[in-house]
């Protein structure tokens, strides 16, 4: 088989939305292996190696056996597999509403405009600034969220900066602002927020309220 029709997998599984505008609804997950960044404060290491080879039928079949109408493809970084882009389509060919969870360092011009695109922005705490692939920006629409994890201040008035530089609040969706897990109060952050009338939502990831913050599969 060529490599678009086999995709290495590391979970697939059933929860509730943690991030996003999505947050809250039931959601199969579609976590895929690999990932060619690594964010200070990432908390899905796990899945940057190892994985299990499926072909694409079997990972949308899978995918699909959970009957919700919600579903992520998520990483390590989905958009290094080829598979990822038929895949996304077939999966909104089939009815369900998709996200995509990408670092925006890969290319997202391909991917199917019925997808909701959630791009991280890395700043200067992740350690991987130098990553972010700029010409993401231009393909960005209405239908799509920029996410920024921040570990402080300074990354605080990095976020704000690029903000109002590429007018993203204009461009998608939503703009995310997120704080890191133990590391930044999100009382700070909501106080910034308010401080400079920032046209942003801030968000904490649901899933690590509800389980454990190391808990897998969830």
């Amino acid at each position: 088989m060529a490599d678009v029709d086999q995709i290495r997998v590391h979970e697939i599984y059933e929860s509730i939305q943690g991030e996003s505008t999505f947050a809250g609804l039931p959601c199969t997950f579609v976590r895929l292996s690999r990932c060619n960044l690594r964010c200070r404060w990432c908390d899905t290491p796990q899945a940057f190696e190892g994985g299990t080879e499926m072909s694409r039928a079997a990972v949308l079949e899978k995918a699909l056996s959970f009957e919700t109408p919600l579903v992520e493809l998520t990483g390590g970084e989905p958009l290094l597999q080829e598979g990822t882009i038929p895949l996304l389509r077939e999966l909104c060919d089939a009815g369900r509403t998709v996200l995509l969870e990408t670092s925006g360092e890969r290319d997202i011009s391909l991917v199917d405009p019925r997808v909701h695109r959630i791009m991280d922005l890395k700043a200067p705490g992740s350690g991987e600034s130098r990553r972010n692939r700029w010409e993401n920006v231009a393909h960005l629409s209405s239908r799509d969220e920029v996410k920024i994890v921040l570990a402080d201040r300074a990354d605080y008035e990095w976020a704000k900066g690029v903000i109002e530089e590429h007018g993203l609040e204009r461009r998608v969706n939503e703009v995310l602002l997120s704080p890191v897990w133990g590391e930044l109060d999100p009382k700070d952050l909501v106080k910034w927020v308010l401080e400079d009338d920032m046209p942003v939502r801030v968000q904490i990831q649901m899933h690590k309220v509800i389980w454990d913050a190391d808990t897998q599969g969830v």
